[in-house]
């Protein structure tokens, strides 16, 4: 009796600490979709704002390090890593970007936006 009360006690244990495990699991990945979704947005303002720069090949280059570190950093968390040195790089060029590129004003908005969801996220990280 001692036996089948020890294995029960060891089920319950193994059940309970199984499902918070499960649902860490499944809460880091809600974070990381949370996170690619957030990644998304950016590089599709990005995307628009960088139409309007066009002959300018310092402003072009700015973009071009920005979708680069964001690209790195989306590749990584869709494999599960969280990599802090290629969001810190990315959230370094686009402040960069929204300080000294030419922008119109609703892209400057969006992307200076963009740039505040992206340090909360590394925040609360």
């Amino acid at each position: 009796m001692t036996n089948s009360l020890f294995t029960r006690r060891a089920m319950v244990r193994g059940v309970i600490l199984g499902g918070f495990g499960a649902t860490g699991l499944h809460l880091l990945g809600q974070d990381y979709g949370r996170a690619r979704d957030l990644v998304t947005r950016v590089q599709d303002d990005l995307e628009r704002a960088a139409d309007f720069t066009r002959n300018n090949e310092k402003e072009r280059e700015r973009y071009q390090n920005v979708q680069r570190h964001l690209s790195e950093f989306d590749r990584d968390l869709e494999h599960g890593h969280w990599d802090q040195g290629k969001l810190d790089a990315a959230i370094d060029d686009l402040k960069n970007v929204v300080k000294n590129n030419t922008l119109e004003s609703r892209d400057r908005d969006s992307l200076a936006s963009d740039l505040s969801d992206l340090r909360t996220m590394r925040d609360i990280r």
